[in-house]
């Protein structure tokens, strides 16, 4: 493990120019190497989000780096989730009690373009664009490639291989592939897809509707977003099921259809989307699916980061939060193990076992937190009860800053607690507010002091109960 090791990453998306920034700054030869063509020259957004939420983990990884202060620019502020009901009301539901605390719209390419630039300033760092992988011998360290352009066929030996190739990972691939060891992997997609539609500025420039939200309208089986550009767009994501329903992706298949739809479900969205068949028929629609897989690595010679390593469906906003911060933990294992292991492969295996054993209930919590919060975001936003959970907990955060923060603010503004820690704490106040809530225990306009003091009381106990269960399950 000498600075001297020759690194090659492959996939130079989010993930990747980060991981090759990162490695760059410590002093290692680094080469990436990316299947599509470089995205600073040509455009290239494929259907694939083209605006993300950006939030505490994801800037954690930028301080890490030393570029907060030119990520800062990219970003559009959202306060909270802005609901629209079907008659077109919209009412504003905040992300926190705490006026500091909001998530980001950043574009994709202008983040993965200034990493990249970032990355490539140093010396030690190259990056080289429509080149394939084909497969890797993680034996002997050598990754084969075939230009896009050219056909021509290369081969790469390192030292060490990094995968941070995205949900359709060539290395994971190879892993499962080659059987050198047992290798567990799980893809599972939900019955929706998503297709990317926009809302255009004013012929002025000017966003059509408020600029620092993310904008919902939940509809209980499917459900529109969108979220702000710099341009004064905004991106659209419909979350549709493929077969079932009225309306779904098999049965809208012309202009007349899709337009009833629209007229019917989101009738204030399509005033803003004249543009809407166009889309509609020029964009792709993807599927959403979760990998879970490992081991993550082979010996001190390969280790996936990222997607690559556990795709995520997006409903939690976290997907590139929870990659960056694959990059910001993984480099505390670095540090933690730099100076009292041997050099060359056990010392990379040692920091790929270590870290993995410590990522990987993170990694798994989040999955799973993005799909309950699908069916949060399409059914219960808009449902009474949990409108009151929701106020009553901005009241306790508003007014204890420091005492409570709802299961989504441990998730999303509590960088410094593990996705498991935050998914555990953050589900036992759930099941102990909506009892309460049910049970007509609290008064959600009575004293908070007390209503705090119960809910960590009953949250307490959920926790408790569940240590016991899992003790005894053991």
């Amino acid at each position: 493990m000498t600075k001297k090791d020759n690194i090659l990453v492959i996939g130079a998306g989010l993930c990747g120019s980060l991981l090759a920034l990162r490695l760059g700054q410590r002093g290692y030869n680094v080469q990436v190497i990316e299947m599509r063509p470089d995205l600073r020259k040509v455009d290239i957004s494929a259907g694939r989000s083209i605006n993300l939420a950006f939030s505490d983990r994801g800037i954690k990884a930028m301080r890490m780096v030393g570029i907060q202060d030119k990520v800062e620019p990219l970003c559009i502020p959202m306060n909270g989730r802005m609901i629209h009901d079907n008659e077109g009301n919209t009412f504003l539901s905040n992300y926190s009690g705490r006026s500091h605390e909001y998530i980001n719209s950043i574009s994709r390419g202008e983040l993965t373009a200034l990493l990249m630039d970032e990355a490539e300033a140093l010396e030690n760092v190259t990056i080289q664009f429509n080149k394939k992988c084909r497969k890797i011998d993680f034996e002997n360290n050598i990754a084969y490639f075939q230009d896009y352009i050219s056909k021509e066929k290369n081969q790469v030996k390192a030292d060490v291989i990094f995968g941070t190739d995205g949900a359709g990972s060539a290395l994971r691939k190879s892993y499962f592939l080659e059987r050198k060891f047992l290798f567990s992997f799980s893809q599972n997609y939900l019955t929706h897809g998503y297709k990317e539609l926009s809302i255009l500025p004013t012929a002025d420039g000017q966003f059509k509707t408020d600029k620092n939200a993310l904008h919902i309208w939940p509809r209980g089986n499917f459900m529109l977003i969108a979220l702000p550009n710099l341009d004064g767009s905004f991106t659209v994501t419909l979350f549709l099921s493929y077969n079932e329903g009225a309306y779904n992706f098999n049965n809208l298949t012309n202009p007349k259809i899709v337009t009833e739809f629209f007229q019917k479900e989101f009738p204030d969205a399509l005033e803003l989307m004249p543009n809407l068949i166009d889309d509609f028929f020029e964009n792709p629609t993807a599927p959403l699916g979760t990998v879970k897989c490992s081991p993550w690595h082979y010996k001190g010679n390969t280790i996936l980061l990222g997607d690559a390593a556990h795709a995520i469906v997006p409903f939690y906003g976290q997907g590139m939060n929870a990659s960056f911060e694959d990059v910001v933990e993984f480099d505390k294992f670095l540090d933690k193990h730099n100076g009292d292991l041997p050099a060359g492969k056990a010392g990379w295996e040692a920091t790929f076992k270590a870290y993995e054993k410590s990522r990987k209930k993170d990694t798994d919590a989040i999955a799973d937190l993005a799909i309950d919060n699908f069916y949060e975001m399409r059914d219960h936003v808009a449902n009474p009860i949990f409108k009151e959970k929701r106020k009553l907990e901005m009241a306790l955060e508003e007014n204890f800053p420091d005492d409570y923060s709802s299961k989504y603010s441990l998730v999303t503004f509590n960088e410094d607690i593990g996705y498991h820690e935050a998914m555990t704490r953050g589900r036992a106040q759930d099941k102990a507010i909506l009892n309460m809530i049910a049970d007509k225990e609290i008064d959600i306009n009575g004293d908070l002091k007390e209503i705090l003091r119960r809910v960590k009381l009953e949250t307490n106990e959920i926790l408790e109960e569940d240590n016991l269960a899992k003790t005894m399950h053991h």
